[in-house]
């Protein structure tokens, strides 16, 4: 194939791939604004607020919001309510109404923290339905 039919198919790509990407961009903004709501709220120390940014079976799990935000601290997610700072990696869509969302800690002594958030899209929009926290090997202060 020459130069051009690889340029020509290159850009027929991005023609036809652009409308999806900016669908997902768009999506990804709504599932964003989830994760960093439950961040706040988890930094905040605010259990309801963080409560309600989970998925329904975490709502069926705990009835007090104090209980969830115990559990989820007990279980070693201290990092993100003590993070100062976060940012968001790259997602894949995993399936009809599900992502799996990259987002990078930064903690209050500089340790980096890694996450794979699971969101489920339910009939209030976006939850967050699992997390993976991973510390990051480096350099800490």
């Amino acid at each position: 194939m020459g130069k051009i039919a690889w340029v020509g198919l290159f850009v027929a790509l991005l023609f036809f791939t652009g409308p999806a990407r900016a669908q997902d961009e768009g999506a990804a903004a709504e599932w964003q604004a989830v994760i960093t709501g439950q961040i706040q709220a988890f930094r905040d120390h605010d259990a309801p607020r963080a409560l309600s940014f989970a998925a329904a079976p975490f709502h069926q799990s705990f009835a007090d919001p104090e209980d969830f935000f115990a559990a989820i601290i007990g279980s070693g997610y201290a990092p993100i309510m003590e993070s100062r700072a976060h940012s968001f990696g790259a997602f894949t869509l995993a399936g009809e109404g599900q992502v799996l969302q990259d987002v990078k800690f930064t903690g209050k002594d500089n340790t980096s923290y890694e996450a794979i958030y699971q969101l489920d899209r339910e009939e209030g929009g976006w939850r967050v339905h699992g997390v993976q926290l991973t510390k990051v090997p480096g350099i800490g202060v």
